[in-house]
């Protein structure tokens, strides 16, 4: 059974890192791309970054890039999403999910994770 379990959220101040791990189950990890999604409350869920197979293929929203990265670590079955420079407008529950798409690609379907809030306030 698929199982994704994210973890590394907590409060930060401005200006501040996080590491959010996504450990997964029940797959091979290093077949699919994995992408991380964050929900701010009172708005809908949003697309921040994925990491495609093989890992060169990754995508960031504009919000985000240059201050997040993403890493993959197929011997732990964990997916990394490194935040820098964090904001207050980065405050939401952030999800990891693996697209169902043989393709390797960012794209279609996904199975969800739990979320992990991140709050980023001084």
């Amino acid at each position: 059974q698929l199982q994704l379990v994210e973890s590394g959220g907590g409060l930060v101040q401005p200006g501040g890192s996080l590491r959010l791990s996504c450990a997964a189950s029940g797959f091979a990890l290093d077949k699919k791309a994995i992408g991380w999604f964050r929900q701010a409350p009172g708005q809908e869920r949003e697309g921040v970054s994925c990491v495609g197979v093989p890992d060169v293929h990754q995508w960031y929203a504009d919000s985000v890039k240059g201050r997040f990265t993403n890493s993959r670590d197929n011997a732990q079955k964990s997916v990394y999403l490194q935040m820098n420079s964090l904001q207050p407008e980065d405050t939401a529950v952030y999800y990891c999910a693996a697209y169902r798409s043989a393709s390797g690609y960012c794209d279609g379907p996904v199975d969800w994770g739990q979320g992990t809030l991140v709050t980023v306030s001084s």
